[in-house]
């Protein structure tokens, strides 16, 4: 029996071949974008481990990386914590963290790519109680419960036209993109404080362990992250002669090193953080009852491929 190809079937055939070719690379567009949206959904959730509770070495940090994906990252943080007083050694403190990522979104399919820059947004805040516990008149042992919240949102509705505009294929799953996260854990610390007229020394040293998981979600944005640091921190604030408000001005010295641990570390192409900072301290309290002291003090940060400067504002109450 012989078979004969009309010009007809021959338009059908070619169609069909062309319509498979179309099917196999909007699917592994599909694949790749989900793969990438993981990936970075993955890396989004370890990031916010860096911001979950008081630290100088990333309460104000910024990544370019002009390798590999381009990725950009700020990272803003706010927080303290302290006792209610002498007498009531309970602990209370707080971070308020805002980071932005930005990576790029790359096909990588058939001969040219499409490139489109994916903005993330991330606002998170902790919170954490504890009990203080005495050892010495200066040294106290102090376990705090901490609870963590985040939400993040994402341009990825935008790039998901972009995309759709040049390759015709309708990622879906990008629109509306966001991430809700909590996290339940705690810290151990020991603090350490002398306070005499001619200096004052404060030195912490802290355990904080906050795993991390999402939750009312999208689909392809879930997961979890294990969030461990151990941290130095150390701070001498010695009088000079200089008298502002009927009190002497202090100057300000400061040390300070976070070891990563978990999912954090190398994480961002590092495993720790170290600071070097000094400053100036306002004493307020002959004419502010409400603000106490103010500080000011300009720091160093370096660390594994990272370094670069932060200034920083504090105020006691």
């Amino acid at each position: 029996m012989r078979l004969r190809f009309t010009p007809y079937l021959l338009v059908a055939l070619c169609l069909m071949i062309g319509s498979t070719k179309d099917a196999y690379a909007q699917s592994a567009l599909y694949n790749a974008a989900n793969n990438y949206l993981k990936k970075r959904a993955d890396a989004f959730m370890t990031i916010t481990g860096y911001s979950l509770t008081p630290d100088v070495t990333t309460g104000s940090l910024s990544i370019r990386n002009k390798d590999g994906d381009n990725s950009d990252l700020q990272m803003i943080s706010l927080g303290g914590g302290d006792r209610i007083s002498a007498n009531f050694p309970l602990y209370l403190e707080g971070t308020l963290a805002v980071n932005r990522y930005n990576p790029t979104f790359s096909d990588g399919i058939g001969n040219s790519s499409v490139t489109v820059p994916v903005h993330w947004n991330s606002v998170t805040g902790t919170g954490g109680i504890g009990w203080d516990f005495p050892i010495t008149d200066e040294l106290r042992f102090r376990p705090i419960a901490n609870v963590m919240l985040g939400h993040l949102e994402s341009d990825l509705s935008i790039a998901s036209r972009v995309i759709e505009n040049r390759k015709g294929v309708d990622l879906q799953f990008l629109n509306g993109g966001r991430m809700n996260s909590y996290g339940l854990g705690g810290s151990v610390m020991l603090d350490y404080e002398n306070y005499k007229p001619n200096q004052e020394i404060d030195v912490e040293l802290r355990y904080t362990n906050i795993p991390v998981q999402t939750f009312d979600s999208s689909t392809a944005v879930q997961g979890s992250a294990d969030s461990q640091s151990l941290a130095l921190w150390a701070r001498s604030r010695i009088p000079t002669p200089i008298t502002l408000l009927d009190r002497p001005l202090r100057a300000v010295f400061e040390l300070a090193h976070t070891e990563f641990l978990g999912d954090l570390r190398g994480a961002l192409g590092f495993n720790s953080l170290s600071s070097v900072g000094t400053g100036i301290e306002l004493d307020r309290s002959a004419s502010d009852p409400i603000f106490s002291r103010v500080r000011v003090v300009f720091r160093y940060q370096f660390g594994q491929n990272v370094h670069g400067t932060s200034i920083g504002l504090a105020a006691s109450f």
